[in-house]
Order: structure tokens, then sequence, then C-alpha cells
């Protein structure tokens, strides 16, 4: 039977088993969505990610991303971990590389184990009314500390709830106020601004995955959020670091900068290490027609 190669390795970590694992897949360039999403199943992590040929001109290789139960049009530490998985078999050399997705062609600057991700196109939503996130994350009306939630992304949105730093670990995502209120992911999160540094905590019931441990899609567009908010410089460049799993027991560390002219922000980044887990051969999943 068929077999395809994959790696398993720990993203937005200085060390094996912390951060966000994620399932690298090569060679399934013939392989069907469903089977793509059946793989995605087996491997049960919050990301599958495959690594096929670019179509679009300009792009280096094309990364599809699956969660357990969706495909999704981008996502972050999918394509760090990708982009240094793949130059570490000799894909492509270090250096800029340009991965294809369904959020465009994303520069992503790759060095010996750990890439840099520059974002798709800032998004902001309006302000929205707390309760709902509140709820839906176990949390009370006293927990919410700071500007207004509000959605915003770089590729892939998330709405963010800024909370009193005690109510992180309280949090506790409730999938039937979720489902009820039709929200599939949330970014809960303290902001320091002595040290410019997020303590967050993600949420994705809509999509198989209770919690992640490190999302560097909500990292960007945390950046974004901070500068519509007044909490990062409406000009220039800011830095800002992301703390997340560290409830779940697996560390991750998000090394994020945003840029903003005239109040808004216009591009972000996010930064971070790879380490290899585990690597080995995968049968193909039948075909369904």
């Amino acid at each position: 039977m068929s077999t395809l190669a994959y790696e398993i390795v720990d993203v937005f970590t200085d060390r094996p088993y912390a951060g966000n694992p994620l399932a690298v897949v090569f060679g399934a360039d013939g392989l069907a969505t469903d089977q793509m999403q059946a793989l995605a199943r087996e491997f049960n992590l919050s990301e599958t990610v495959f690594v096929l040929p670019a179509t679009q001109v300009g792009a280096t290789y094309r990364a599809r991303i699956f969660t357990p139960v969706d495909e999704l049009p981008f996502a972050g530490h999918p394509s760090v971990g990708a982009a240094v998985t793949a130059a570490r078999r000799g894909l492509f050399p270090i250096g800029q590389v340009n991965q294809e997705c369904g959020a465009g062609v994303l520069p992503i600057e790759v060095s010996e184990g750990a890439a840099t991700l520059t974002g798709g196109s800032p998004t902001l939503g309006p302000e929205l009314e707390p309760e709902p996130l509140l709820e839906m994350t176990g949390l009370g009306a006293e927990d919410h500390l700071g500007p207004a939630p509000r959605v915003a992304g770089c590729g892939l949105e998330f709405p963010f709830l800024p909370v009193r730093p005690d109510a992180l670990a309280r949090a506790r995502v409730d999938p039937v106020a979720a489902g009820r209120y039709g929200i599939e992911h949330v970014s809960v999160f303290s902001w320091n601004p002595a040290t410019q540094t997020a303590h967050a905590r993600v949420f994705v019931p809509g999509l198989g995955v209770p919690e992640d441990p490190a999302t560097g899609s909500a990292a960007l567009g945390l950046g974004v959020w901070l500068v519509a908010s007044g909490l990062l410089p409406g000009e220039g460049r800011s830095s800002y670091t992301v703390r997340q799993g560290v409830e779940m027991g697996r560390p991750a560390s998000l090394a994020c900068t945003v840029t903003a002219a005239g109040g808004a922000a216009v591009g972000a980044s996010v930064a971070g290490q790879v380490m290899p887990v585990a690597r080995g051969e995968i049968l193909v999943p039948p075909f369904v027609g």
C-alpha cells in the first residue's frame, strides 16, 4: 500500500514537548481534499499541513492546512513549522521563501530551526459586546479589563477579549454557549504594558480544537487589535510578545511585530522556533468519491 512521509514538530518553542505540535506531510500531490482531511483526523492535532508544489507565480511551495474537521485558508504555526521543516529536508535553502496558501502568497524568512512569518493584510471589525465572549469562556463581567473586544486578523480573524490576569486560569470554553452565539474561536488575553507582553489562551471549539497551545494567526491579529485599541503606537514599528500554552503544560513564546500608520496597523509578523519530535510514514487513505 502507498505511504506518505511525515514529521511531527513542536512550533513556537525552544524545546520538544512544548509549544504547538504539528504534523507536516510530504508527497501528497495526488491526494484529494477528503483524503487530506482523513489524515488530519488521524493525526488529531490542532493542525496538519501538506507541503505541495506551488501553483502561483512567485511562490516557493504551497501549503494546505487542516484542523481535524475543516480546511483553513491560513494559520501561523503550520506556516512556520512547514517552512522550517521543508528547508531542513532540503526542499529549498534557508532564507526568504514565499508560501502559497488560501490567504495568498506570504513571505517567510527561514533560518536554522526558526522562521519569521509576515501575515496578510490586516483587517479590523467593529467593537463587540463582551457578554457573549465572557459567557463562552466561563467568565463574568468583572473579568473584562481594558478596551472593548473586537475582531481582527492578518489572514485569519479572531475575536479578542482582554481580561484581568487572574481570570485566565479560570477560563473554560463552553461549546454550548459558543454554538448558541455562532462563535467558532476566541483569543482571551491579559496585557502587560510595561513588558509589552500578552498572556493568551485561544479556544477554537468550532473547528474541533478545544484549546490551542500556540496560535500564530491570533498573535498577528492581536497586534492589529493593540494598535486599534491604543495600547501600541499608531505610527511606526512596535514589538510585542505572546506567551501561550502555560495552562495546557505546553508553554510557547511568539515574538511579534506590528507596523502602523495613521493609527491603524498596516502589517504584522510573528516568529518562533521549531523543534523536530518524530518522523515516519503513514498510509494513504482510500479515495472517497
